[in-house]
C-alpha cells in the first residue's frame, strides 16, 4: 500500500472518529440540558421511596399502671418483584426463613411473580428474629421497616374488655375500638434513596409521627384476676356454659372488674372464636328473676303504698290473667310483711304488691327510672339496651310477671349499676372504664337520684336479711355485713314459646360491707348443671371473690364475731 492511500485512510478514520465524538457531546449535551429534569425524576422515582413510619398506639394500663396493652417492635418485610431475581427460588428460601405453610407460600410466589407490582408486602409485622433470618439471605429487591406490633402481657385479662387492634393497628374491638381515635396517633412519613439491590444510599427526609395517647382505666389488674380466677372455677364446678361478672365501686361509679367465662388469649384473637370474643356484661341480656324485684319494692316504697311492716296473707299460688304464679317451694297460705317477701323471695308476694297495689303506669314508670330498657352509656361499644317491651304492647300477666322478673331482660352493667344506686344512699352513677385519656381525666359520670335516701336505707337492710336468713345464705361473709339478692330464672325456649324446664340463669348481687358499701358484686352463671338457684350456685362466687377485694383493699371489718 503506498503512503499516499495509508493517510487517505487515515484522514478517514480521524473524520469518523471526530463524527463519532461530535455525536457523543451532541448526545450528552441533549441529555444534560434538554431532557435532564425528565431523566432526573425518572432516576428519583426509580430509587425515591417515601415509607410510612406508623405511629406507636397507645398503652392501655389498668389503675395500678400495670401495662394491659401495649407495642412491641416488629419488622415488616417487603419487596420489589421487578428487582427479584428468581420468584421461585427466592420464595422458597424466604419460606423456609419464615416458617411459613404451603398456602402462604404459595400466596407469596404469586406476589414475587408479579412483575407489574413494584411493591408487595412478604410478611407484616413479622419478628425481629425472623426478619433477622431474611435479611441473612441478602435478596435482591427486597426490603424492611420497623413496626408497632400490638401485644397484650398480661394475656387473658380483662381480654374481652380491653378488645384488640389489627394488623394495621387499628382497634376492632372492645375498648381498643370505642377509644382508637385516641390511641392511633398519627403517623410519619420517611424519604430514603436505595440503589437497584434495594440498599438504603440516603435519608433525604423525615416527618416524626405522633404518638397515640395512653389510657388509664378504672379496672384494678388485682380483682379482675380474682374474679376471672373465681368465674373459670364456677364454670368448672357447675360445668356451666358460661359465666360473668361485673364488680363496681358504688360512690363512683368505676367498673373495678368486668369479665366473662370463658375468655381466651388476647395475644391469639386469630385463633379464638367470636363467640369468646364478646363481652357478655355489657352486650348479652338475660332474664333477672328474683334480682328484679327489688324494683318493685323499691317503687312500693317510694310511691308510699307499703313500708317494710306492711303485712299481707299470701297463698302458696295465684292467677294473674292467664298465668299461675307460684313461690320457688310448695308452702301454707301465709301472713308476710314486705321485708319477708324479699328476704324469702316469694314470687307471690311481689306479684301481689304490683297488681294490687302498684300497677302497671308506676310499674312501667320504675323501671325506666332504674334505667331499664335504656342502655347506661358506659363507654364500650356494642352495649344493648336490654328489652322492656313498651307499655301498650304488655300481656295481661305482665304485672304479674314482669315484677318477678319474666318476660323483661337486662344486661349484667345495667343491673349492676342499679343495686349500685341503692348502696349509694339512692343515687344512680353511670358506670365507667376509663379514667384517664391522654393527660385529661375522662368525662364526669352522670348522675341522676333514683331513690330517696331513707327508701335506699330500708332497701339496704332488706337486702342484708336476705343473706342473714334468707335465700342468699351462702353469700355469709364472717366479720363483715353483706346484702344481696339471689336470682333463679328459666330460660325462654324459642321452640315451645315458653320456658324451659332444665336451662337456667342463676345470679347474686350483693353490696359489701353493707354498713358502708365498698363493693356491688355482681355474678351469673349460665345453664349450670346440678344445681340452678342463685343461692347455691352464683352466691358462693360473690362469696370468694368479695373476700378476695376485702383482703386486697385491706377494708376493716365492720360486724367483729
Amino acid at each position: 500500500m503506498s503512503q499516499r492511500a495509508a493517510n487517505r485512510r487515515i484522514r478517514l478514520l480521524g473524520a469518523a472518529l471526530a463524527i463519532a465524538l461530535a455525536c457523543a457531546l451532541a448526545r450528552a449535551g441533549w441529555i444534560q440540558v434538554v431532557r435532564a429534569s425528565s431523566l432526573a425524576r425518572l432516576a428519583d422515582a426509580q430509587q425515591t421511596q417515601t415509607l410510612t413510619i406508623p405511629a406507636p398506639r397507645g398503652a392501655i394500663v389498668d389503675r395500678n399502671n400495670v401495662e394491659l396493652a401495649a407495642n412491641e417492635d416488629s419488622v415488616t418485610i417487603y419487596a420489589d418483584p421487578k428487582l427479584v431475581r428468581s420468584p421461585a427460588a427466592t420464595t422458597q428460601r424466604v419460606v423456609e426463613a419464615l416458617g411459613l405453610d404451603v398456602q402462604a407460600g404459595t400466596e407469596l410466589l404469586g406476589k414475587l411473580a408479579d412483575r407489574k407490582s413494584r411493591f408487595v408486602y412478604v410478611a407484616r409485622k413479622a419478628s425481629l428474629a425472623q426478619a433477622n433470618r431474611v435479611k441473612r439471605l441478602k435478596l435482591a429487591g427486597f426490603g424492611y421497616t420497623v413496626e408497632p406490633k400490638r401485644i397484650y402481657p398480661q394475656g387473658v385479662l380483662a381480654a374481652q374488655t380491653i378488645g384488640f387492634a389489627g394488623l394495621d393497628n387499628r382497634g376492632l374491638a372492645g375498648l381498643e375500638k370505642q377509644y382508637d381515635k385516641s390511641l392511633v396517633g398519627r403517623d410519619g412519613k420517611q424519604t430514603v434513596v436505595r440503589d437497584p439491590a434495594q440498599r438504603l444510599i440516603d435519608v433525604k427526609s423525615t416527618t416524626v409521627d405522633r404518638p397515640g395517647a395512653n389510657l388509664a382505666l378504672t379496672i384494678d389488674n388485682a380483682i379482675q384476676l380474682y374474679v376471672q380466677q373465681e368465674l373459670a372455677r364456677a364454670l368448672k364446678t357447675w360445668r356451666a356454659r358460661s359465666a360473668s361478672a361485673v364488680v363496681l365501686d358504688p360512690h363512683t361509679g368505676e367498673v373495678l372488674a368486668m369479665a366473662t367465662a370463658p375468655t381466651y388469649d388476647a395475644n391469639k384473637v386469630g385463633e379464638t372464636a367470636q363467640d369468646l370474643q364478646r363481652n357478655r356484661t355489657v352486650t348479652d341480656t338475660y332474664e333477672p328473676g328474683s334480682t328484679f324485684k327489688l324494683v318493685t319494692i323499691a317503687g312500693a316504697l317510694s310511691e308510699g303504698l307499703v313500708t317494710p311492716q306492711t303485712a299481707f296473707t299470701l297463698p302458696y299460688s295465684i292467677k294473674v290473667a292467664d298465668k299461675i304464679i307460684h313461690d320457688s317451694h310448695p308452702r301454707a297460705t301465709e301472713l308476710m310483711t314486705v321485708s319477708k317477701i324479699l328476704t324469702v323471695s316469694s314470687n307471690v308476694g311481689v306479684a301481689t304488691i304490683s297488681t294490687q297495689l302498684l300497677g302497671t303506669e308506676r310499674l312501667a314508670r320504675w323501671i325506666k327510672r332504674f334505667g331499664f330498657g335504656e342502655k347506661t352509656g358506659v363507654d364500650f361499644p356494642g352495649e344493648s339496651q336490654g328489652i322492656v317491651l313498651p307499655q301498650d304492647k304488655w300481656y295481661g300477666s305482665a304485672t304479674g310477671t314482669i315484677p318477678i322478673g319474666q318476660g323483661i331482660a337486662v344486661t349484667p352493667i345495667q343491673l349492676a349499676a342499679a343495686y349500685a344506686a341503692i348502696a349509694n344512699e339512692g343515687v344512680w352513677i353511670q358506670p365507667h372504664l376509663v379514667a384517664r385519656v391522654g393527660g385529661k381525666a375522662a368525662s364526669a359520670a352522670k348522675r341522676r337520684r333514683v331513690v330517696t335516701p331513707v327508701v335506699a336505707e330500708q332497701l339496704m337492710s332488706m337486702l342484708g336479711s336476705v343473706v342473714d336468713e334468707g335465700t342468699g345464705v351462702e353469700a355469709e361473709i364472717p366479720n363483715y355485713s353483706v346484702a344481696g339478692k339471689t336470682g333463679t330464672a328459666a330460660k325462654p325456649d324459642p321452640v315451645s314459646g315458653g320456658y324451659s324446664t332444665y336451662k337456667y340463669v342463676a345470679s347474686f348481687v350483693g353490696i359489701v360491707p353493707a354498713s358502708d358499701p365498698r363493693l356491688v358484686i355482681l355474678v351469673t352463671v349460665d345453664e349450670p348443671k346440678g344445681a340452678i338457684w342463685g343461692g347455691s350456685v352464683a352466691a358462693p362466687a360473690f362469696k370468694q371473690i368479695a373476700l378476695d377485694c376485702l383482703r386486697y383493699l385491706e377494708v376493716p371489718p365492720d360486724r367483729p364475731s
